[in-house]
């Protein structure tokens, strides 16, 4: 029997078809948005230098082509849906490379290969380098997104259909499985922002409140995860922090907004591309929104 957490928190949610999509084909669709925005948020972020190196440009690229692609995708699993996996598989399989080369990327301008013994890698380095915690956002994307592609039969059995007729075992449900990602995510994310906001550092009584739910959320995902069996309690205070999640990310990218006005609240381009960026918050509400989505309904 599968799986409903979201309903057992919200009994009358059972009323909504999610326009006849399944848990599986929301997590598709947010993987297949969730690349375009990536491309978007590294091109405003690699323009900051001025000039944008040819590597620089392979996530910019491959980002939206990898959103576009699965989007075609989900056509095609509407007839093939065997099909329809080896193509998504693909993509996602790209997307975790091109998330560990761009880490490895990040990495390499982040250290002094010829500093002194002990001084090559430094927390100065790394608060101040290219972020080696970003990039890694494409392989969260193509994990959730193997997962999302690769069928469990029967539901909440951790057996995934892969293609080829092949199967993979798993040692917990996808639903389970999931929420881990989810945690390990939330986590990449607040640390991401607190090297970020450690350039300030911390002087703004603001810049707390993303790590202190960052954390919070971190805790309750991975404990959730390790609920074989989580009663209404447990599962309420996963929702309600996901909420928060996604209210932390919105205040986020509101105040990254205003800061970048002119003292004038005027517009400026240059500023907001130089500026606090305006997308990066957002992740935890991205967090957050694909939290609620693994209480879906496994069995769909």
């Amino acid at each position: 029997m599968s799986t409903y957490y979201l309903a057992e928190v919200i009994p009358p949610i059972r009323r909504f078809g999610w326009f006849g999509l399944s848990r599986d084909q929301v997590l598709l669709l947010m993987a297949a948005i969730n690349e375009i925005f990536l491309g978007v948020d590294i091109y405003l972020a690699h323009r900051i230098s001025g000039t944008i190196v040819p590597n620089e440009w392979i996530p910019i690229w491959f980002g939206p082509a990898a959103g576009v692609l699965l989007l075609f995708v989900g056509l095609v699993a509407l007839r093939w849906r065997s099909l329809a996996n080896v193509l998504a598989t693909v993509v996602f399989l790209a997307s975790i490379g091109v998330g560990l080369l761009g880490a490895y990327f990040h990495f390499v301008r982040a250290i002094l290969p010829t500093g002194p013994a002990g001084e090559q890698v430094t927390v100065g380095l790394l608060v101040w380098g290219p972020p080696i915690l970003g990039p890694l956002t494409f392989c969260l994307v193509g994990v959730l997104g193997l997962s999302a592609a690769w069928q469990e039969s029967p539901a909440d059995s951790g057996v995934l259909l892969l293609p080829g007729r092949f199967q993979i075992r798993m040692p917990y449900s996808k639903t389970r499985a999931l929420v881990f990602l989810v945690g390990l995510g939330i986590l990449a994310t607040v640390l991401s922002s607190v090297l970020d906001h450690a350039r300030t550092p911390f002087v703004n009584p603001w810049l707390w409140i993303p790590t202190a739910v960052g954390v919070l959320g971190t805790i309750v995902s991975i404990a959730l995860g390790l609920i074989a069996r989580p009663n209404r309690v447990d599962l309420t205070v996963f929702l309600v922090v996901m909420v928060l999640l996604i209210a932390v990310g919105l205040l986020g990218a509101y105040l990254h907004f205003h800061e970048n006005l002119t003292a004038g609240g005027q517009f400026v381009p240059e500023r907001f591309i130089r500026g606090a960026p305006v997308l990066a918050p957002l992740l935890f509400s991205n967090m957050g929104a694909l939290g609620l989505i693994a209480l879906l309904d496994s069995g769909r």
